[in-house]
């Protein structure tokens, strides 16, 4: 019986060691953190966004008062500054935070224009200003940010402080043989930096319905023959010439491939509001990415972002370059119609910067309803965890591409970023309504009524023409980017 007691106070001491342990690994080992970071290198430190800087508004303040204060506070006046090196400052010196005349300001350099207020401990320059309305701070030191450069949509401002935390912390992770060579520093992303976009790409309209749109009165054709080249081109994703090929070897009849580049732009601009305002099922994973396309041999990026459970397109863009606009249009796109996000929400990409910066900027505009962070899947192998657990949701977008790339690949490139626009509008409004998937037992990814109704594809090219129509005379109705739900049923 001894024995069995003993063991089972040995028991009871080894369970309490290990709960011990367990709260401390818990408590002062972030495993999980580690395991869910990207990269713990410094040269992926490019790659990820800073938090955002703090705004201090500009609050005047009297420097009489503050010297009532001190008195009150400590008993005893505030003294003016002593001379001791001999030099003066000009007399006309004031403080422009507080107001306190010249016998209250240091000279902070060495006669070399930088005073310091005695009364409220302001820095400033001989001639400066601080009465802007606000300025930014660093987050982690508080000393104000400088503009650096000045790009084509932003301005990058950046921490200069030497002793800044967090310009320490990441000089302390580079290794000091690659700061030795040239440009070592410069090879790495050391300071706080923070990117004021001077364009507000929220304000910019989504649903500007086109003003050079062709007319459907048909003067040689009529609406079945238009249908026909949609369902070669889009569909069984013919080039224009062979598509009027097709129509002339199989129908006998006579269509230029010009005039089926028009009957697809016609299209294209009649469909575009139905796809955009459709209410789509929106799901708690979104993943998105770009590809590029060539016009006129010049890279152009198309931004593509999808469901991952219902797998529809929810957002897309074309745009001439790879920046943070395009990326944010494309989210907002995405995020039509939500006035909160879902629980658990996530927003899964490459490691692409732009991704998080357009986060940043929706929390900035939207608020904290729309706080996300973006889950970044890096490379092509699961170095990490987070690779590991959504490289699946990664390669859902991945394969789209390639899906759009095929389509797009016979057409060699576009002419102007228009056709580039219209093309990828047909592409996605038969991705989302007219293609049957695998994922959804071969079926259309999104059901409407109407679209039943029709007998072939070409009939279905007719009825989302004509819910197209319903759908721009509903916003120009009611005169709002709302659409009316009765029109998508």
């Amino acid at each position: 019986m001894d024995i069995i007691h003993y063991l089972l106070q040995l028991i009871q001491y080894l369970y309490q060691q290990n709960c011990w342990l367990i709260n401390f690994i818990c408590r002062y080992i972030p495993l999980r953190q580690w395991a869910l970071d990207d990269s713990h290198s410094p040269k992926y430190q490019k790659f990820k966004v800073d938090q955002l800087p703090v705004i201090k508004t500009f609050i005047r303040q009297d420097w009489q008062f503050l010297l009532e204060y001190y008195q009150w506070k400590y008993g005893k006046p505030l003294k003016p500054v002593r001379r001791r090196n001999g030099r003066a400052i000009p007399e006309d010196t004031v403080c422009p935070l507080c107001g306190a005349p010249h016998h209250f300001i240091y000279d902070n350099n060495g006669g070399n224009g930088q005073y310091q207020c005695k009364v409220c401990g302001q820095t400033f320059c001989s001639g400066g200003l601080v009465t802007t309305p606000f300025r930014l701070a660093c987050p982690h030191c508080g000393h104000s940010l400088v503009p650096k450069k000045e790009r084509r949509h932003f301005i990058v401002h950046k921490c200069v402080n030497p002793r800044c935390p967090y310009y320490l912390h990441n000089l302390r992770k580079v290794d000091p043989a690659d700061l030795k060579e040239d440009y070592g520093k410069n090879k790495y992303k050391l300071h706080y930096i923070y990117r004021e976009f001077t364009m507000d790409f929220f304000s910019m309209d989504l649903n500007t319905l086109p003003k050079n749109a062709s007319s459907l009165k048909f003067s040689r054709h009529n609406a079945h023959v238009m249908s026909l080249c949609l369902t070669l081109h889009v569909n069984l994703g013919l080039s224009l010439r062979k598509t009027s090929q097709a129509l002339r070897d199989l129908y006998n009849i006579s269509v230029s491939h010009q005039q089926i580049a028009n009957y697809c732009k016609t299209a294209a601009i009649c469909i575009k509001p139905f796809v955009d305002q459709y209410p789509y099922e929106k799901g708690a994973v979104f993943t998105a990415d770009e590809t590029y396309i060539k016009i006129r041999g010049v890279r152009t990026y198309v931004w593509l972002i999808m469901n991952a459970a219902s797998r529809s397109i929810i957002g897309y863009q074309v745009s001439d370059n790879r920046g943070v606009g395009p990326c944010i249009l494309a989210m907002r796109m995405a995020f039509r119609n939500l006035a909160k996000l879902p629980e658990n929400f996530r927003f899964i990409a490459d490691g692409y910067s732009a991704y998080p910066l357009a986060a940043m900027e929706f929390v900035k505009k939207m608020g904290r309803d729309f706080t996300f962070k973006i889950t970044q899947v890096i490379g092509l192998t699961n170095d990490d965890a987070v690779s590991t657990e959504y490289r699946p949701f990664k390669q859902m977008i991945e394969r789209l591409n390639r899906t759009y790339k095929s389509s797009y690949r016979h057409t060699n490139g576009f002419d102007n970023i228009d056709g580039a626009s219209y093309d990828l509008t047909l592409w996605v409004a038969y991705y989302n309504f007219l293609r049957p998937h695998k994922h959804n037992r071969y079926k259309v990814l999104n059901e409407v009524e109407m679209l039943r109704g029709a007998d072939n594809m070409p009939g279905k090219w007719q009825l989302l023409i004509f819910l197209g129509q319903q759908t721009i005379l509903n916003m120009q109705k009611n005169g709002t980017a709302q659409t009316e739900r009765s029109c998508c049923q």
